[in-house]
Parts: C-alpha cells; sequence; structure tokens
C-alpha cells in the first residue's frame, strides 16, 4: 500500500558559531583583559629596553603576555606568492612598511628583527604594532604557526630609538614545514577539481561546498583557529573554515579576505570577504554548514541536505541581519547581488511565480540535487510562497510523487525556505 505523503516542518535558525573556551566572546576578551606589560631593564646609563609579549587571541582565548627573548631564524619563508592583501591596503604608507617588516619576520619564523627605522621617522612607536599585525594575519592564512608575537623596544631619554619584534609560535620550524606538506598536498587536491574556465562565481561556490563537506565543526578540535585543522583534520570552527576558505581562494586567484566580529548571540565569529567579477560581497563558510547546530535548535534530519547557501556571496544588508563587522579592517558595503547564489540559480522570488517554481525545481531535481531552496526578496513574498506551498500543500506539485515524506525546513531571518523528500 502505498504511503501518504506528508509534510515534515522544523526551523533552520541561524546559529550561534563559535564558543570559545571559558565561555567567553572574543570582543569581551579583549575588553577585559589588559593589554600592557612592560618590564624596564637598565641597557646602558642613559637607555632603557622595554618588552612585551602578546599572543594572538584566539576565539575567547586568554592574551597572555610575558618578557620576550632575543634572537632569529632564517630560511625558506612560508609566505604563499598568492595573496591579495586587503588589509595592508587599509594602512598608511609607514604602517605598511611595518606590516612588510612583519610579514617577512613572520614567514621566516622570524626573533628579535629590527622593524625599519622609516616607521619611526613617521612617528609610529609600539602603539602601531598590534594593529599591523591583527593586518598581517587578515592576509596570511599560510601563516598557521603564528600565535602571537612579542618587541623589545630601547628608548634613550624619552626618545623611541629602536623596535625588535619577534613573532610566538605553536610550534617549532621543522613541525611546522612537515605540516605544511601536509597542507598543500590536501590544498591541490581539491584544487584540481576546479575547471579550467571556471568563472569567479564558480570557483567561489566550489571551495565553499567542498570545505563543508569535508569538514565537521567541533570546538574540541586541534589547530582549530587554523587552516591545518581543515585540510588535515577535518575538524575546525569558525576561524579555521574561513582561513581555509581564503587560501583555497587566494590560490585560485579570487580576492577573499578575512572578517571578524560577532554574531546576534555576542559570540565572537569569523566569516570572509570575496570579489567576485570586480564587485565585492561575504561568504560564511561555518554558517553554510547545516551539520553544525547549537542548543536550542532541533537537529537536522539525516537526509537533509548538507549546505545552507544563505550565506554564499551575500550583500552587507543581509550579512548585518545575524552578524556584526569588527575586527581592525575597514569593509565595504556590499551591495552587488549578480553572484548572489539566489540570483544565480533562479531561485530568488520577488513573488509567487509558479512558472518560476515549477522551472526551478525541474532543474534541481535534474541535476541530481537532493534539496531544493527558495528565497525570498521581502516578507510579504516570504509569506506567499509558505502558505502556497505549505499552507495549500502546492509543493507535491514540484517534488516528484514517491513514497515519503516531504521535510521543509526555515530561515526566518534570511527568508529562505528548503524543501527535501525523507522517508523518516
Amino acid at each position: 500500500m502505498k504511503r501518504k505523503p506528508r509534510i515534515i516542518w522544523m526551523i533552520l535558525g541561524t546559529v550561534l558559531l563559535c564558543s570559545f573556551p571559558g565561555g567567553c566572546a572574543l570582543g569581551q576578551m579583549l575588553d577585559e583583559i589588559p593589554r600592557e606589560f612592560s618590564l624596564l631593564t637598565t641597557a646602558s646609563e642613559d637607555m632603557t629596553q622595554e618588552s612585551q609579549r602578546v599572543l594572538l587571541p584566539e576565539a575567547g582565548g586568554e592574551i597572555l603576555q610575558e618578557v620576550s627573548a632575543l634572537g632569529a631564524t632564517v630560511g625558506e619563508s612560508f609566505l604563499m606568492q598568492e595573496v591579495f592583501p586587503y588589509a595592508c591596503g587599509g594602512l598608511s604608507r609607514a604602517e605598511q612598511v611595518w606590516y612588510h617588516d612583519m610579514e617577512r619576520i613572520l614567514g621566516n619564523f622570524g626573533e628579535g628583527m629590527e622593524l625599519s627605522a622609516e616607521g619611526l621617522a613617521a612617528g609610529m612607536d609600539e602603539s602601531n604594532i598590534d594593529r599591523i599585525f591583527q593586518c598581517v594575519m587578515a592576509d596570511h592564512p599560510e601563516l598557521f604557526y603564528v600565535e602571537g608575537y612579542s618587541y623589545l623596544k630601547y628608548t634613550k631619554g624619552n626618545r623611541l630609538i629602536s623596535i625588535e619584534f619577534s613573532g610566538t609560535y605553536s610550534m617549532d620550524r621543522e613541525t611546522a614545514e612537515g605540516r605544511r606538506e601536509e597542507i598543500l598536498a590536501a590544498a591541490e587536491e581539491i584544487l584540481a577539481g576546479v575547471e579550467k574556465d571556471a568563472s569567479d562565481y564558480d570557483k567561489v561556490k566550489y571551495v565553499y561546498d567542498t570545505l563543508i563537506c569535508n569538514t565537521d565543526y567541533s570546538l574540541d578540535a586541534p589547530d582549530n583557529q587554523n587552516i591545518y585543522s581543515v585540510f588535515v583534520n577535518h575538524l575546525s570552527v569558525c576561524q579555521g573554515y574561513a582561513k581555509a576558505t581564503q587560501y583555497l581562494l587566494n590560490r585560485l586567484g579570487v580576492e577573499c579576505t578575512l572578517v571578524l566580529g560577532h554574531v546576534d548571540t555576542g559570540e565572537g565569529h569569523a566569516w570572509n570577504l570575496v570579489k567576485v567579477d570586480g564587485e565585492y560581497y561575504y561568504v560564511d563558510t561555518t554558517w553554510g554548514d547545516v551539520s553544525y547546530q547549537t542548543e536550542g535548535v532541533p537537529p537536522v534530519l539525516p537526509s537533509g541536505p548538507a549546505i545552507n547557501y544563505d550565506y554564499l556571496n551575500v550583500t552587507t544588508e543581509e550579512i548585518l541581519r545575524t552578524h556584526s563587522i569588527g575586527g581592525e579592517v575597514p569593509m565595504p558595503q556590499c551591495v552587488a547581488t549578480e553572484a548572489n547564489y539566489y540570483v544565480r540559480e533562479g531561485a530568488l522570488f520577488s513573488s509567487y511565480d509558479r512558472e518560476q517554481m515549477a522551472e526551478l525545481f525541474r532543474r534541481k531535481i535534474q541535476e541530481g540535487q537532493e534539496a531544493v531552496t527558495v528565497k525570498c526578496t521581502d516578507a510579504v513574498c516570504y509569506g506567499e510562497v509558505l502558505d502556497a506551498l505549505v499552507g495549500k500543500q502546492e509543493i507535491f506539485s514540484y517534488l516528484p510523487d514517491r513514497e515519503g515524506s516531504i521535510a521543509y525546513a526555515q530561515n526566518e531571518k534570511q527568508l529562505s525556505v528548503t524543501f527535501w523528500v525523507t522517508k523518516e
């Protein structure tokens, strides 16, 4: 006897992405923990030496400080050529000089290297170091072994005469070299799947899909703030997802940078800014992973969709519905929509158009898609679509008549709804 079709309802809410050690958000840590720590020692009768060490804050991790050590290591640089220095472009000319100093030092596991005198001559001092360091890290996901920095400043009387900068590293150089080879091998395997004539949009979607399908969200994942966790361990958190997205897209010639901020629950979060066909968009690969859920959100049914496209190439207006932008790097106003997933896929509706709906479902089923998502431009359209497809059960006229039930997931903040057939 054929089973009568039914509709299963659930809410796919916008979810909290990054819970951090101690349950403290990144912004809270930066506000609450003192950033200044110094030790003065006499270097000569009229010269003093001051040192400070600051660890790159993980999402909610502690900012540790201690006296720095001198010394330098020079060797093959870890920096990759395919970098789009978006954050560097927001710095002044003098700041860019120190940016490139730090870039070179960190790429070579350097310690105790002097920052250029040109920066001092332009009036810069130790107060400029943190912002510039954050910009270097935003542009360079390949610096997976860097966890912070330290500096040593020398003064003569009240005059600053030099600053020595050191990276602080989570592993020794030999270990980092071995891990770099693992990362390169994994990345090459992924990049081999990109068509030679792929458009910017195709490249961004491919990276988005691939990372989501090959990575699981885990707060307990080792190295979860860097790309090793994604490419080798396949377990990470938001910053790992975002840096891996940046690394692959930069390798593919697509401009992509790291964005730091918070989500609507107040937790710290990381995602990306990308440039597609000359226009900027936001991409949040972590929030695209449907397998990630938070406490209080119903689990996704086993047969449900693996990828949520609500965060693939979106505008500033759309991302601000659930995110707030922070960090040291100013972000542009993203207004273009041509490369948005739903626009490209013909899945964006301004009203309930039956012909457009039928064509969308026909094409997605023909492509072998197990789930179909519909997005609306406004709340009125969203209400019309839900009333027709769910309330009047017109969804059964678009999905094949087969034994089973139709499940759907709503994202009310993003005005989208996803349908799929399940045997649950």
